[in-house]
C-alpha cells in the first residue's frame, strides 16, 4: 500500500457524512486499498457543529475557516460538501493550494463560477486529481450499460428518456431552506436532481448539442423556518428538457421534486437500431436489455426484454460483500470515492472530473436561459465557454 494521505472536509451535513461513510467502510470493501487515508481536519460554519463533526469521525482538529484546511501540509485531499454558493471560492483556493479535490454536485452556483474555476485550473497548471460525486455512474447496472453501449449493442442510437423523480417538496408548508434559495442553490430540481441525470446521460451518450427547457415553480411561496412569515420560492420545482445530442439522437430529461408517489426514482430508457436498455434506481440490481437481433419466430422466438443481474458484481478488487448480494444507494458512493482514491494512487485521471462538472453546469445554464427566452439553444462546450 502507498503513502498515507491526510483528508480534510469542508462541510459535514448529510452529504459530508455520506462521504465520511466511504472512508469508514472502504477497507472492508477493497483489499488491498489503493492508499491509506487519515482524517485530519473538518470545517463547518459553526464551532458547535465543527466539534460534533470532529468527534463523529475522530478528526484531529476542527475549524470554522476552510483556509485552516488548505494551509496544512498534512492534508493532501479535500472534500467539498457545502451548499452550492460556498463551492467556488473554496475550490479555487484548493486548486491554488495544490490539493486533490473531491467535490459534491453541482460544481458551483452557476456556469459563470464553474467556468471561472475551470479557467483557473488551466491557467495555474493545476496537477491535482479532481473528481465530482456523480455516483450514479458507479452502480454495476450503469457501468454495464456503458460497456454495452461502447461495444455497439444498441447500434445507432435513436433517442432516450431519462428522469429523476422525488416527491419531497409536495407539501406547500415545507419551510424554506438553502435548497430553495436561489442565492445559495442556483437552481431547484434542475441543479439538485437534474445535474445527476444530465451527467448520467452525458456519461452514456456523449455531449449535448442543443436543448429546449421548460422550468416551472408550482408552489410559489413557502414558510420561513421560524414561522415568522412566508417568502417567494425562486427556484424550479420541475424541469423538463428536450435535447438533441451531438450524435444526432434526441431525448427528454426530467427532474421533478413534485413527483407524487416517487421515492428516489432515477430511470432511463435508451432506444437504438439494434437494441434498447433501461434502468430504474428503485430496482437497482437489474439492467434490462432488449436485443432486436434475437429471433422473433416462432411465436415471438426468444425476443424480449431480459433482466441482467448486475446486483453487486463490481470489477475486482470490489469483492465484498458477495457479488450476488443486493446493491444499495450508498454503495455507489463508496465505489465513486474508491475510483477517486485509486486514481490518486495510480496517477490516473479521474472521471467524472471537475471539468465534466463544469460542462454539466453549462448544460443547466443553457436550460435556464432556454426557459427564460422560450426557445431552443445550442449547448456550448467547455472549450467554447473558456
Amino acid at each position: 500500500m502507498a503513502d498515507t494521505y491526510g483528508v480534510g472536509f469542508y462541510g459535514f451535513g448529510f452529504i459530508g457524512k455520506v462521504h465520511a461513510y466511504g472512508y469508514r467502510t472502504l477497507p472492508l470493501y477493497f483489499d488491498p486499498m489503493p492508499l491509506r487515508a487519515r482524517m485530519v481536519g473538518v470545517c463547518t460554519s459553526r464551532q458547535e457543529t465543527a466539534e460534533r463533526a470532529r468527534e463523529t469521525l475522530d478528526f484531529e482538529f476542527c475549524t470554522t475557516d476552510y483556509h485552516d484546511l488548505l494551509a496544512r501540509d498534512d492534508i493532501q485531499i479535500v472534500h467539498c460538501c457545502t451548499p452550492n454558493n460556498l463551492h467556488h471560492d473554496f475550490l479555487v483556493d484548493a486548486v491554488r493550494a495544490g490539493k486533490h479535490i473531491y467535490c459534491d454536485k453541482p460544481l458551483a452556483l452557476n456556469a459563470e463560477e464553474a467556468v471561472d474555476l475551470a479557467r483557473v485550473m488551466r491557467q495555474t497548471g493545476y496537477s491535482g486529481k479532481h473528481q465530482m460525486t456523480f455516483q450514479y455512474r458507479f452502480l454495476p447496472a450503469t457501468l454495464r450499460a456503458r460497456q454495452l453501449i461502447e461495444d455497439g449493442f444498441l447500434g445507432r442510437v435513436f433517442g432516450y428518456r431519462a428522469q429523476y423523480l422525488h416527491s419531497g417538496y409536495i407539501n406547500p408548508d415545507r419551510p424554506i431552506s438553502w435548497r430553495l434559495d436561489a442565492g445559495k442553490s442556483g437552481a431547484g430540481a434542475l441543479g439538485d436532481l437534474g445535474s445527476h441525470i444530465l451527467d448520467l446521460v452525458y456519461c452514456l451518450l456523449g455531449e449535448y448539442s442543443e436543448l429546449g427547457a421548460d422550468l416551472e415553480t408550482f408552489i410559489k411561496e413557502r414558510p420561513l423556518k421560524d414561522g415568522s412569515g412566508r417568502r417567494p420560492v425562486e427556484v424550479d420545482d420541475i424541469a423538463v428538457i428536450n435535447t438533441r445530442m451531438a450524435d444526432g439522437s434526441i431525448g427528454v430529461v426530467e427532474a421533478w421534486r413534485l413527483a407524487t408517489g416517487a421515492e428516489d426514482e432515477l430511470r432511463f430508457e435508451i432506444h437504438g437500431q439494434n437494441g434498447a436498455l433501461r434502468f430504474n434506481l428503485m430496482d437497482p440490481n437489474w439492467l434490462e436489455a432488449y436485443d432486436a437481433r434475437d429471433p422473433d419466430k416462432p411465436i415471438g422466438g426468444t425476443r424480449g426484454w431480459k433482466r441482467i443481474g448486475t446486483v453487486q458484481r463490481y470489477p475486482a478488487p470490489g469483492g465484498f460483500p458477495a457479488p450476488k448480494l443486493s446493491v444499495g444507494w450508498i454503495r455507489s458512493h463508496v465505489q465513486c470515492l474508491y475510483n477517486f482514491l485509486r486514481c490518486i494512487a495510480e496517477d490516473d485521471a479521474p472521471r467524472p472530473s471537475m471539468e465534466d462538472g463544469a460542462y454539466i453546469q453549462l448544460v443547466m445554464d443553457t436550460a435556464q436561459q432556454s426557459d427564460r427566452q422560450k426557445k431552443r439553444l445550442k449547448v456550448p462546450t467547455l472549450d467554447d465557454a473558456l
